[in-house]
């Protein structure tokens, strides 16, 4: 799911909140799926020429178009460089997988804004939580070889820290099925990172939540296996586990399972990123654009967020991921045990990765949001195909989406198209009740009408107003967010305002 591999389904900048990843959930991502999907053409056929090729990434290039559109009309598109412009993003790398390969695979923009250095298919970037699919794959490996086991009490096998008694028991005890899948009752949803120049904690202080760790202890407050909650604390036991089982520094232990077998030549866990690689790394940006302090945050969780990586080397572990489940490949793990790992436990997640079945099209996928990168992996189970979208900028969620869905409707996918809304038609004289001055948490907030068109200026929606769309007298949409404001009269006589993103925030009038 936004934050350190803290979700942000949306791939989706749906908040009037700067950068509120820490809130987002991943779960809600994958509602947010369920609700884009549809039917759609049988898939593409691979392009028999380089010109048919080229035509086919214009098309994707061009076709960036919102989660919504109004019923009856078509989904307005964009060019991605538009959009990269528009949301401040000043990097971004696609590959695209078609008939089992990387089928083309391109960068745009820069690695630093105000730099004239090209993004390119080999720019570094931070994976965030698409860190965690990679892990379970690692340690699934580790139970076929015999070093794990997915169902027994994980405690037997931790060392330099267990976890405490909380709501697990002996009959319910933590197990890596439970950790993989998020159900293990885990707290720590996900990461900030660590900015150039704080000190870094060890993988026992964040789990103890003692200085210089900026995150809580790790705990289980939920009995196990009853519930999904999503928890980069949970991943983070995973890592202790697989270390303490083999002996081994996760970095290494990674490349050994994982990394190498697959030929991701270009990705690696180690953190901080070496001197080497640094070069060859994209710089995180914030929501205006401005690179971050340092150029990135340092995760020492990572097998929760620590993954830096390319879209071409995550679109080998996708196609690992599909072959292994076809049987075709047992490089990484056997068939059986891709099968297990693509399977849902608890809502739409399996072991490390979101799993899904829409009219017959089974898909994984999985996203990621560290301070200043978004990126989201998202392939079909069957039939060779995916794509895999990286950022460098906090208002990269949208971007990745757009090209999600560009790609969906250039292969025929049965997933990810824009959901119709219906309008009904509200008077000049209703929309002059909202006009005014709000005030959102830090922020202040301006809606004006204009011509029957309701329009809402907010800083992290951009520097012009953006237009909501009614669906009531009283409740508004936005076609690029996952957003809705609804106006309440107040006891004043005035108009309040409720914006509903994945919480319910109250924006009150200025008089």
């Amino acid at each position: 799911m936004i934050f350190s591999n803290r979700f942000s389904p949306s791939l989706l900048r749906v908040s009037l909140l700067a950068y509120c990843g820490a809130i987002r959930q991943l779960p809600l991502f994958a509602a947010l799926l369920a609700a884009l999907a549809t039917t759609q053409p049988a898939a593409a056929a691979p392009p028999t020429s380089a010109q048919d090729l080229n035509a086919r990434i214009a098309r994707v290039e061009n076709g960036l178009c919102p989660p919504f559109a109004l019923q009856g009309q078509s989904a307005p598109t964009a060019n991605i460089l538009q959009r990269m412009a528009e949301l401040n993003v000043p990097g971004v790398s696609i590959a695209v997988i078609n008939d089992g390969k990387i089928e083309w695979a391109r960068g745009y923009g820069v690695v630093e804004a105000g730099s004239n250095r090209p993004v390119t298919t080999d720019t570094l970037f931070q994976a965030a939580s698409i860190s965690k699919p990679v892990t379970a794959v690692g340690a699934l490996r580790l139970v076929e070889q015999g070093t794990l086991s997915l169902d027994e009490d994980v405690n037997k096998k931790l060392v330099g820290w267990k976890i405490p008694a909380g709501a697990q028991t002996a009959e319910a005890p933590v197990t890596l099925r439970n950790l993989l899948s998020h159900t293990a009752g885990t707290t720590v949803h996900g990461f900030a990172g660590y900015a150039a120049g704080q000190r870094v904690p060890s993988l026992i202080q964040v789990l103890h939540g003692a200085k210089p760790a900026n995150s809580p202890p790790v705990r289980v407050d939920t009995l196990p296996n009853t519930m999904f909650r999503y928890s980069g604390g949970g991943y983070t036991i995973v890592q202790l586990l697989m270390t303490s089982t083999t002996g081994k520094d996760f970095t290494p232990l990674m490349n050994e399972l994982v990394l190498g077998p697959i030929g991701m030549k270009s990705s690696t866990y180690e953190q901080p990123l070496p001197a080497t690689l640094q070069a060859a790394a994209a710089t995180a940006h914030d929501d205006a654009g401005r690179p971050i302090p340092g150029r990135w945050h340092t995760y020492p969780e990572q097998a929760a967020a620590g993954l830096w990586t390319t879209p071409s080397d995550l679109a080998r572990f996708a196609i690992a991921l599909q072959d292994a489940a076809a049987g075709k490949s047992n490089t990484v793990i056997s068939q059986a045990m891709a099968r297990q790992m693509l399977i849902q436990v608890k809502g739409e997640f399996g072991l490390g990765i979101i799993v899904r079945d829409v009219d017959g099209q089974r898909s994984f996928n999985h996203n990621g949001v560290n301070k200043g990168y978004q990126a989201h992996m998202y392939a079909l189970t069957d039939g060779g195909q995916g794509v895999v979208v990286m950022t460098n900028g906090d208002g990269g969620g949208d971007i990745a989406a757009a090209v999600l869905r560009s790609v969906a409707a250039e292969y025929g996918w049965k997933d990810l198209r824009p959901v119709e809304k219906p309008l009904v038609p509200v008077s000049d004289t209703t929309l002059a009740r909202y006009d005014g001055m709000y005030q959102l948490g830090p922020m202040t907030v301006k809606v004006a009408h204009a011509n029957g068109r309701l329009l809402i200026n907010a800083p992290t929606l951009g520097p012009r107003p953006r237009e909501f769309f009614p669906s009531s007298d009283t409740a508004f949409f936005n076609l690029y967010d996952w957003l809705t404001v609804v106006f309440e009269k107040n006891e004043a006589g005035a108009f309040d305002a409720t914006v509903y993103t994945w919480d319910k925030l109250k924006a009150k009038r200025i008089p």
